[in-house]
């Protein structure tokens, strides 16, 4: 079997992908060895995001109550009573103007069937298999991959790309084709999560909000309607916390729940559980070197940093943008005699994520004055960042301040650091060594 492009992974970072690539006349196929509908956390969009759904003419399919929510902004709880602030969705025109628009909150397992079934009926086949190992040309150029097929047979699938979108799976990395995975900042913590019925939302059109309840630095929760009675509720804990309780995972959320923030308490007295409770450890990571001579990783299959601002779905789809232009013009023979074809694809989301990294730790090592610049100082540019614009426009005096309260090099953002700003200019981090770290699991009791 031979095609354009080959795309390991059927999430939104895939099937975004396909429909971008068949926009512009690009076959691909997708493989998929999950059965979907299938549970996944990420429930909630930022305003951008809503921006790309509406960007692939898929609003229409947003009108669905048993699966969605509508979401007018975000509201962050301090642990001191009356200590809050909100960050509205909102959109920019073609001059910049910014304007109402709300995005979406949704029921993952709905959602990304959703995603996947529009790819097929805009004629992208799904492949039920799992990609076993990447092909290479005699150059060490990927070709392709081959597939157990869900009979059990192998087969090999040609193709001029292979697009990693497997996500924490790293496909590509784990074959070592990119580098191996490096650790993040943020790798020591656990999320533990489920769904609720009964919890307590706000009053009228603000109902499907997003809400977060800080405790302590890397110590949050999350609360995000999905349905008209569904929340999904999570808490981010250090993952010494956690093993330090001796709690099972229910036992834990549902005692996190009293103890963690006031205002959650309050919001969670009734709730019943709809739901198993989940746990995920360990999910900070960035994988380098993840583009090249017919390869590309998109999402988290190369790179994760931080849920509180619920980037995930952004950065993959954002990411599935640009990577189909830059694929075109592969296709077309832009580049394709340099050492690797995509090196200024891969810069320019490197510039966003990075920024993405900065907002993340501004947050954490400043609340003080992120309240403050969200608040007071510059509202519109923190909405913009809230709504993930995070790639077009990688400057302002927000990240202009994150940048020096946190001692990032001044050209980190505009020159555009290649495999991640985050893992070689902290000093704390170089002393660390990255390199020699091995990705550990934690043992979380059942």
């Amino acid at each position: 079997m031979k095609t354009d492009v080959v795309i390991v992974g059927g999430g939104p970072a895939g099937s975004s992908m396909a429909m971008f690539l068949a926009r512009d006349g690009i076959s691909s196929v997708i493989l998929e060895k999950e059965t979907f509908p299938r549970f996944h956390i990420g429930e909630s969009m930022t305003g951008e995001t809503g921006g790309l759904i509406r960007n692939l003419k898929l609003e229409h399919k947003m009108e669905n109550p048993d699966n969605v929510c509508i979401k007018l902004g975000l509201t962050v709880y301090g642990n001191d009573k009356g200590s809050q602030w909100y960050v509205p969705v909102k959109a920019r025109d073609k001059d910049w103007n910014l304007y109402d628009q709300p995005t979406w909150q949704i029921r993952r397992s709905w959602f990304d069937k959703m995603m996947l079934d529009s790819a097929r009926e805009r004629g992208v086949p799904v492949l039920p298999g799992a990609a076993t190992k990447p092909l290479f040309h005699d150059d060490g150029s990927v070709r392709g991959v081959q597939v157990q097929m869900a009979d059990g047979g192998l087969q090999d699938i040609e193709a001029d790309m292979v697009v990693d979108a497997s996500g924490q799976h790293t496909f590509l990395a784990n074959a070592g084709v990119t580098s191996r995975k490096f650790r993040g900042n943020y790798d020591k913590q656990i999320a533990l999560f489920s769904h609720f019925a009964g919890a307590v939302r706000d009053p009228g059109p603000h109902a499907g909000d997003t809400l977060i309840f800080y405790q302590a630095k890397y110590h949050w929760g999350w609360f995000i309607p999905i349905d008209q009675e569904v929340t999904s509720i999570g808490i981010v804990t250090p993952a010494a916390y956690f093993l330090s309780k001796g709690e099972n995972k229910k036992a834990f959320l549902l005692r996190e729940l009293k103890d963690l923030n006031h205002e959650l308490a309050r919001r969670t007295a009734e709730v019943q559980l709809v739901d198993e409770v989940r746990a995920t450890p360990n999910y900070s990571f960035q994988v380098k070197d993840y583009t090249g001579k017919g390869f590309m990783c998109i999402g988290d299959s190369h790179r994760f940093v931080d849920p509180i601002f619920s980037f995930g779905l952004i950065v993959a789809m954002k990411e599935a943008q640009h990577g189909a232009r830059a694929i075109q013009a592969y296709l077309n023979g832009k580049d394709r005699d340099l050492p690797n074809p995509f090196a200024a694809h891969q810069k320019f989301v490197d510039i966003g994520t990075d920024v993405y990294e900065d907002i993340t730790d501004l947050f954490w090592d400043y609340p003080v004055v992120f309240a403050l610049l969200s608040h007071q100082r510059h509202p519109d540019e923190m909405t913009d960042a809230l709504a993930g614009r995070l790639f077009e426009n990688p400057t302002g005096p927000i990240l202009d301040t994150a940048a020096k309260l946190l001692k990032r090099r001044p050209g980190d953002r505009t020159n555009g650091a290649p495999n991640g700003s985050r893992y070689h200019d902290d000093p704390l981090r170089e002393r660390r060594n990255p390199d020699a770290l091995e990705y550990t699991a934690v043992a979380i009791p059942t």
